[in-house]
């Protein structure tokens, strides 16, 4: 199954600018979305370890 995340149009912007206001968005956003949530944790370990540092992303999901 594809997740919406893979290519989201917010998180491309981030990607571009992530102290735009549209990137803090996303940033702050994925803190508490049930997608990115799901998405996140079908990750094997390495890549969720990418995402954490290239997002400095610390929120723990338990499966």
């Amino acid at each position: 199954m594809a997740h919406a995340c893979e290519n989201c149009k917010i998180r491309a912007h981030y990607d571009a600018k992530p102290k735009s206001l549209m990137g803090r968005f996303w940033r702050w956003h994925i803190n508490f979305c049930p997608g990115w949530k799901n998405y996140f944790t079908s990750l094997p370990p390495e890549k969720q370890a990418a995402l954490r540092e290239k997002y400095q992303f610390t929120k723990i999901y338990e499966h």
